[in-house]
C-alpha cells in the first residue's frame, strides 16, 4: 500500500462531514447542502463486489501481461475498472509535453469524439490534474457541490457527481504518465476500498506500459544492430571482391604456371566467403543465408570461370547459419574446384552439387562422373585443400565421406545445422 492511499484509507475512517460547500459561478454567496447518505450494502454484497473487483483485477493482469497493442490495453483498463466500480464511465488521460495538458486518448461511455480531442488543464484545481501533480488518489464523492476543484466540462455535460483519479506511473523511470479515472452520474459513494483497486489497476497498466516501452525500445536497438551488421557485411564483401579482383589480376600477370595456380585457387576461395558476405547483407535475417541461393550463387560463379565443365545446383530453400555456411562455401568451393582440375581431364564434364537440410542435420554432396577420387590418399599427400577441407568440416562438427558405388566421385558432408 502507498503511503497515499494509506492516507486515504485513514481519512475514509474518520467520520464525514456532513455538509459540503457548492461551487458556484457567480459572485452568490455559496449554499450549504446536506451530503446524500452513503451506500450502505448488505455484507454478502459487500463481499460479492469486492470478489469481482478482485477477479477483474486478476483477469486484467494476465490480459495486460499479453497485450502488445498500447490502445487495445487502455481500452480494456477503462472498460474493466468501470466494470470493477460499477459506473458507466471512464478515461485514461495522458499527458502531453508539447501542450502541458492531460490529453484524453481512451475512454468508456463518453458521448461524441473524445479520444484525443478532449483536454484538461494541468493544474491542482482539477480532479485528474490534481492526481497527476501529487501522485495522491482523489475520491471526490459529490462533484455538484464540490468546492476543491473545478468540475471539467466533460463531467458537468455528462451529469458526473463522483469520480477516483489516481496516477498512473510506469515502472521503466517512475515518471508521471497519466491518471486512470472512473466517473458515475449516480448517487452513492466510492470509498477507500475502491480507491485501493483503481490504484492497483494503475499499476498493472503503468508495469504494461512500461513493459510496452521496453519492448519497443529493444526492438529498435536490434533493428539497429541488424542494419549496422548488415553494413559490415557489404563492406566485408566489397572488400573481399577487390581481394579476389587483385589477385586474379596478379595470377594473369604471373611468370609461373604453379605461382598461377596459388593465386587462383586464392582468390576462389575468397570469392566463396565473399558469396556468403554477399546473401548476408541482401537477406531479411544478418544472421543465416538460406542454403538454395547461397550455394546457387557460389556454384554459377565457379561454373563463370570454367570453360569446359558445367557446374549444378540443387538445393533446399531453408535457412543455414552464418556460422555454418561460411566453412561450407569453403568446403563446397574446395570440392567443386578439385573435380574441375582433376575429374575430367581437358574434355571438361559436369559437376553437381545438392544441398539438403532435414531434422537438424545439413547434408551436402558434390558428385562428377570422372576419374574418382581418393580421400585417404589424398589426405596422405598432405595437399593444402585437404588440410582445409578437413579443419572446416572438423569446425562445424561434420563428417565427410565418398560415397561413389561406380564411376566418379560422391563425396558427402554432413553435419549439424547449429
Amino acid at each position: 500500500m502507498t503511503p497515499e492511499i494509506a492516507d486515504l484509507v485513514e481519512q475514509m475512517r474518520a467520520p464525514a462531514s456532513g455538509d459540503t460547500q457548492v461551487q458556484m459561478d457567480d459572485m452568490q454567496t455559496p449554499r450549504v447542502e446536506t451530503s446524500p447518505e452513503p451506500e450502505v450494502r448488505s455484507t454478502a454484497d459487500e463481499l460479492t463486489y469486492r470478489l469481482k473487483q478482485q477477479s477483474l483485477l486478476a483477469r486484467f493482469g494476465e490480459l495486460a501481461l499479453r497485450e502488445r497493442d498500447p490502445q487495445a490495453l487502455l481500452d480494456a483498463a477503462c472498460e474493466i475498472c468501470a466494470d470493477g466500480l460499477e459506473t458507466p464511465l471512464s478515461k485514461v488521460l495522458i499527458h502531453n509535453d508539447t501542450r502541458d495538458r492531460l490529453v484524453l486518448i481512451a475512454g468508456v461511455g463518453w458521448s461524441g469524439e473524445v479520444e484525443g480531442q478532449v483536454t484538461l488543464e494541468l493544474d491542482l484545481d482539477s480532479p485528474a490534474g490534481f492526481a497527476f501533480q501529487t501522485g495522491k488518489p482523489l475520491i471526490s464523492n459529490h462533484l455538484e457541490i464540490e468546492d476543491r476543484f473545478r468540475t471539467p466540462k466533460l463531467l458537468a455535460d455528462h451529469g458526473v457527481r463522483r469520480a477516483i483519479n489516481v496516477l498512473i506511473r510506469p515502472e521503466i523511470d517512475g515518471a508521471p504518465w497519466g491518471v486512470l479515472e472512473v466517473d458515475s452520474p449516480d448517487e452513492g459513494q466510492f470509498d477507500a476500498s475502491d480507491a485501493l483497486f483503481l490504484d492497483a489497476f494503475a499499476a498493472v497498466v503503468g508495469a504494461a506500459i512500461a513493459r510496452q516501452q521496453t519492448e519497443e525500445r529493444l526492438l529498435a536497438a536490434i533493428k539497429h544492430q541488424a542494419l549496422l551488421t548488415r553494413e559490415v557485411s557489404h563492406r566485408v564483401k566489397n572488400s573481399l571482391s577487390l581481394v579476389s579482383s587483385l589477385l586474379a589480376m596478379q595470377a594473369r600477370g604471373a611468370a609461373s604456371d604453379d605461382v598461377r595456380a596459388a593465386l587462383g585457387d586464392a582468390g576462389s576461395r575468397i570469392q566463396a566467403i565473399s558469396q556468403v558476405h554477399d546473401q548476408l547483407w541482401r537477406g531479411s535475417d544478418v544472421q543465416s543465408v538460406i542454403l538454395c541461393d547461397f550455394l546457387t550463387k557460389l556454384c554459377e560463379a565457379i561454373d563463370t570461370g570454367s570453360q569446359h565443365h558445367i557446374v549444378t545446383c540443387d538445393a533446399d530453400d531453408a535457412p543455414l547459419i552464418a556460422d555454418i555456411a561460411i566453412p561450407l562455401g569453403l568446403i563446397v568451393n574446395e570440392l567443386v574446384i578439385n573435380a574441375i582440375k582433376y575429374a575430367y581431364g581437358p574434355q571438361g564434364g559436369a559437376v553437381a552439387v545438392t544441398g539438403r537440410i532435414a531434422d537438424g542435420r545439413l547434408t551436402v554432396t558434390v558428385a562428377d562422373s570422372g576419374k574418382g577420387f581418393d580421400l585417404t590418399a589424398a589426405r596422405s599427400d598432405r595437399s593444402l585443400g585437404m588440410r582445409v577441407i578437413d579443419s572446416l568440416v572438423k569446425q562445424i562438427g561434420g563428417v565427410i565421406e565418398n560415397r561413389s558405388t561406380g564411376v566418379g566421385a560422391m563425396i558427402v558432408i554432413e553435419a549439424p545445422t547449429r
